[in-house]
């Protein structure tokens, strides 16, 4: 079955190769066969600043990264399908890694709102303000729970609004997650966040935030990241994703799930056991979709979860806008 998988970090990963020395065919090298082989067809492919990275040196930095994707992307169309506008929506091929370009955090735009044009114009129709942290914009998960957007970043929100730019609040903290829903009136997605009522953590929502996203017309993708999954544990399984697929399934309905697995194998070798056993990386997604059959589920609402409820969501969003 044909999954999109709203994060992964592959745009990040066109960078670390690039700096490495590594500068063609990078997707075909390291990542295709296992997407073929989990039959994932696509997805949000984001462009990610590591928390390492100097102030001073942020903009630099997403520069370099934005290069080496578009460089990595435009020499390889015979497997790549950019989702820039709903006909290229109505053009999704099982054939081809369909892509939906974004940004994991905007700190590099400092106070320049002008780049998130730039970014738009480049193909980018996805963005977070924040990773974790405080920045220009808004507040991160980490970041001071009293702060929340900036008049800056509510402007930004108007800007991605007026273009036609998906808005993620999942690394927003919980008062820039609500400024954002007040301020926006494009639905907003959380592509890669779990239940926080089943595992505490600052990078989940509350029932009330699912709701919100469900209401605005939104999505919300459940994350394989196994301290996104259980509070304290030496392994997850799959059954304990299920757990928050299911919750939220029971809370806002099916039409508003899908998947945001956010696999890191890619990125650092100590995150092999990281996620839930038999669902190490994007070569096991076909593992999940049968344990979701075992649950009873339906293959049509496991097709709505693995892909459908985000092509409708693309086809909705992209139709009111430029």
């Amino acid at each position: 079955m044909n999954i999109f998988d709203l994060h992964a970090d592959i745009l990040f990963d066109f960078s670390n190769k690039n700096k490495l020395g590594i500068k063609e065919n990078i997707f075909k090298k390291y990542h295709l066969k296992k997407f073929k082989d989990g039959k994932v067809i696509g997805g949000i492919f984001v462009a990610w600043l590591d928390d390492k990275i100097p102030k001073e040196k942020e903009e630099e930095e997403m520069i370099f990264m934005i290069n080496s994707s578009i460089y990595e992307l435009n020499n390889n169309l015979d497997i790549f399908n950019i989702l820039k506008n709903s006909n290229d929506i109505k053009n999704i091929s099982s054939n081809k890694i369909n892509i939906i370009l974004g940004i994991e955090g905007l700190r590099a735009i400092k106070t320049n709102l002008n780049m998130l044009e730039l970014f738009y114009n480049l193909g980018f129709r996805h963005a977070s303000l924040t990773w974790n942290e405080e920045n220009f914009l808004g507040t991160g998960a980490k970041g001071n729970k009293d702060r929340g957007l900036t008049s800056l970043g509510k402007k930004l929100i108007l800007k991605m609004n007026e273009l036609g730019m998906i808005i993620d609040v999942s690394h927003a903290n919980e008062k820039t997650f609500w400024d954002i829903y007040n301020t926006s009136s494009s639905p907003i997605i959380a592509s890669h966040s779990n239940v926080k009522t089943l595992c505490n953590s600052q990078r989940n929502l509350t029932d009330e935030q699912i709701k919100a996203i469900a209401k605005s017309g939104g999505l919300i993708g459940i994350n394989a990241y196994k301290h996104f999954i259980k509070e304290s544990c030496d392994h997850v399984y799959m059954s304990d994703l299920f757990k928050h697929l299911k919750y939220l399934i029971d809370l806002v309905g099916i039409d508003h799930v899908a998947f945001g697995f956010d696999f890191c194998e890619f990125l650092d070798e100590n995150h092999f056991d990281k996620t839930p056993i038999n669902l190490e990386n994007t070569s096991k997604c076909q593992n999940f979709i049968n344990f979701l059959y075992d649950q009873g589920l339906s293959k049509e609402n496991i097709e709505k979860i693995a892909c459908k409820n985000f092509i409708i969501f693309l086809e909705n969003f992209f139709k009111v806008k430029k």
